[in-house]
């Protein structure tokens, strides 16, 4: 069995003028956001062996505070430019590249891709409040944690993964919502 820890970015700073989109930073709420899902896996002792990641800035910053606080400083991210506003079929292609060496992967990046890749990899069933959570919305800094019966990611495939876990920062800390989904 396989683990696929999906986490995306944290909220992004709008109101910091950058010329392009991948440059776009993390604001203060967000950082809040980052901070408290890391502690949050750390305190749930789950375990990540690699970590594949978009090297946008809102990404690379908001995997700087998630990290120590998960207690994961010492993995070093596979940086994967493909995974920049990939969408959902690229993901599990990138995915799928990882092969059979990582048990528990992390993979963060953007919506709407993160968003779409979960709503294909778990099947929709009657009464998945997790699910429903997601077609809600994948707010920023949310982390959905995957469980799959494969052996390798190469075999990944749609409708082949169950929820083990869904939290947003809004879950642990009220102060960070609704304003921190609008994004």
């Amino acid at each position: 069995m396989k683990t696929l820890t999906i986490l995306r970015h944290a909220k992004s700073g709008w109101d910091v003028q950058v010329e392009r989109d991948f440059d776009r930073p993390i604001n203060k709420r967000g950082a809040r956001g980052a901070e408290l899902i890391g502690q949050w896996l750390k305190r749930q002792k789950l375990p990540i062996d690699r970590i594949i990641a978009s090297p946008a800035v809102r990404v690379t910053e908001t995997l700087d505070i998630f990290q120590p606080a998960a207690d994961l400083d010492g993995l070093e991210p596979h940086w994967d430019r493909r995974i920049y506003l990939a969408s959902a079929a690229t993901l599990i292609d990138v995915i799928r590249d990882t092969g059979k060496d990582s048990e528990h992967l992390l993979i963060s990046g953007h919506n709407p891709g993160l968003e779409d890749l979960i709503l294909m990899l778990v099947p929709e069933s009657a009464g998945d409040e997790l699910r429903a959570k997601v077609e809600e919305k994948l707010p920023t800094s949310a982390l959905a944690r995957l469980e799959l019966d494969i052996g390798n990611w190469h075999d990944l495939d749609t409708n082949s993964a169950r929820f083990a876990g869904f939290i947003r920062p809004r879950d642990l800390d009220p102060a960070l919502a609704p304003a921190m989904d609008n994004d």
